[in-house]
């Protein structure tokens, strides 16, 4: 008798652990599936992304009609697709360098109470001493300039014609002035990066 009442705790012993794992297993199974139900599923349409699906699609759409559209392309042998560009011809040309005179010019136009106000740049291809020299040699510059100005009319400079006549004509005397004072005569083109006419 005594052996029967030692194999009784033995066996509740293992079937309370073989229901315990059982019901632990059944109630992960019942949460997973309960889980599945309210937040696996598919999930309710979103307007705005369904709007969205529909301009990207167009945007598909127009994409691959350019692909096909456009001439001069190749598929690579990785298949991604490649333009055919041509190659940019070598050019023997020479950098512009840029000199603006600081400051603005005032002067007075010729027969008018008017006043012209204008900033003025120089541009040369030539080597970098040219815009060395007009630097070095400001004040005379800036003297011709505002004389070459004085000489013109309001009608003269009205209009980008007469603002392009204004800025050859101190293209030519610039380079008049360089001369005299033994210098080369490199500017090749006047610039306005302001123009008021007050």
């Amino acid at each position: 008798m005594a052996e029967e009442v030692e194999e009784e705790p033995k066996k509740s012993n293992l079937l309370k652990i073989i229901i315990f794992v059982v019901g632990g297993l059944l109630l992960i199974a019942a949460g997973l599936g309960i889980g599945y139900f309210l937040f696996g599923g598919e999930p309710e349409p979103d307007p705005s992304a369904e709007v969205n699906q529909i301009i990207e699609g167009k945007e598909a759409e127009k994409k691959k009609t350019e692909v096909e559209n456009k001439e001069g392309e190749e598929e690579g042998d990785d298949g991604i697709i490649k333009k055919n560009v041509k190659a940019i011809p070598e050019v023997d040309s020479y950098e512009t360098t840029y000199f603006e005179f600081p400051g603005d010019f005032t002067t007075n136009l010729k027969g008018s109470r008017k006043f012209l106000q204008v900033s003025v740049g120089v541009s040369t291809q030539y080597d970098e001493k040219v815009m060395e020299v007009v630097d070095s040699h400001q004040l005379a510059l800036r003297s011709e300039i505002l004389s070459t100005i004085s000489d013109f009319t309001e009608e003269d400079i009205s209009g980008s014609d007469g603002k392009k006549k204004l800025s050859e004509r101190l293209m030519v005397v610039l380079n008049k002035k360089l001369e005299s004072l033994d210098e080369f005569p490199g500017i090749e083109d006047v610039y306005f990066t302001a123009f008021i006419l007050q």
